[in-house]
């Protein structure tokens, strides 16, 4: 089981106990109407089957992907989740995304967690590079990723369904080099 800490936090995988934090933190509209496959409300069923998801991921030898709970350490609460998805290891790619429960906004949590990501990617998967963004008009996002070193490299029209809002969204892309983060690190 991989295990990421921080000074504030631990990344680590899902597991069937985060199931009320995961809900809390997800059905609320105010954070479900960045994200485009959360749905609004989000339920115990969802949940579930998000973990389960997880969980099998986890197990696979060849995984594509790694979902990240992001807990609280002085508390041993889940207070959101990131992830790194379709990882190409022959092209060094991949995407992924944050989100942190609105209770825990504006307290660095999410920018925190984000670069422990990025660093995992980088430093322990290998990769070269992350493709990411962000909806139009998430401010916080594309904040968060401008001091953490990525650059905006398009936008993607009508890109997503929200399925919180049940609008189509625009998509700012982003992208971040591994020596691009590595200057903002040092």
């Amino acid at each position: 089981m991989i295990k990421l800490e921080t000074n504030r936090l631990i990344l680590r995988e899902w597991q069937s106990k985060d199931i009320e934090d995961l809900v809390e933190g997800l059905n609320n509209i105010e954070v479900s109407r960045w994200l485009a496959y959360i749905p609004c409300p989000y339920t115990e069923r969802d949940a579930k089957e998000w973990i389960s998801f997880c969980i099998s991921n986890a197990e696979n030898d060849k995984r594509k992907s790694y979902q990240f709970a992001i807990e609280l350490k002085d508390v041993n609460k889940v207070i959101g989740g990131t992830s790194l998805d379709n990882i190409n290891a022959i092209q060094g790619t991949a995407g992924g995304g944050i989100w942190i429960n609105e209770k825990y906004h504006g307290q660095g949590f999410g920018m925190e967690a984000f670069n422990k990501r990025i660093d995992f990617a980088f430093n322990n998967l290998k990769l070269r590079r992350l493709d990411n963004g962000f909806f139009e008009g998430n401010k916080s996002s594309s904040k968060m990723q401008e001091k953490l070193g990525y650059k905006i490299e398009g936008k993607r029209r009508k890109g997503f369904l929200c399925l919180a809002d049940g609008q189509h969204k625009d998509e700012i892309i982003t992208g971040l080099l591994k020596e691009e983060w590595l200057k903002k690190e040092n």
